[in-house]
């Protein structure tokens, strides 16, 4: 024998299934059409205030150097899991492979005058803007601007 309960029985009445397939369409229709057609959403970006070449590399202990590319000097040195780090780069070396590119241009870290950090690779024209991963994660990068050469 079973029993039957009230709310077996609920279900979503059909007008608001239709009203939510239609406001699902809508905005799948709405981000296409901007993906689609180009047009800028994004906020423009502020001027560079301070900009600075960079070169990042793999050392031996697992280390990444960062290195000022016009002298030859080491600027700073992330050690440890530095995830952000090895990822932003790992993506950017990424895309530079893909297009048959080598690792001997330098990266450019941008520090804005509304305080953003942007890593850009002109290389491939890709450009990360680091503010959008925290402010602990675009500190990292922020120190590397800061830091003069060291020995």
């Amino acid at each position: 024998m079973s029993q039957s309960h009230a709310h077996d029985n609920i279900g979503v009445p059909r007008p608001a299934l239709l009203a939510m397939g239609a406001l699902a369409m809508v905005a799948l229709v709405g981000a296409s059409w901007v993906r689609l057609s180009g047009v800028d959403i994004r906020a423009p970006d502020a001027v560079v205030a301070q900009e600075r070449a960079l070169r990042f590399e793999d050392r031996p202990d697992g280390a990444v150097a960062v290195v000022d590319p016009k002298t030859g000097k080491t600027v700073d040195t992330v050690t440890g899991q530095a995830g952000f780090v090895r990822g932003t780069l790992r993506g950017l070396a990424r895309e530079r492979k893909r297009m048959g590119l080598g690792a001997e241009q330098p990266f450019v870290l941008m520090g804005r005058a509304d305080g953003r950090l942007t890593l850009k690779d002109p290389a491939t024209g890709r450009v990360v803007d680091l503010e959008s991963f925290g402010p602990v994660n675009a500190g990292v990068f922020a120190r590397m601007l800061a830091s003069p050469a060291q020995n």
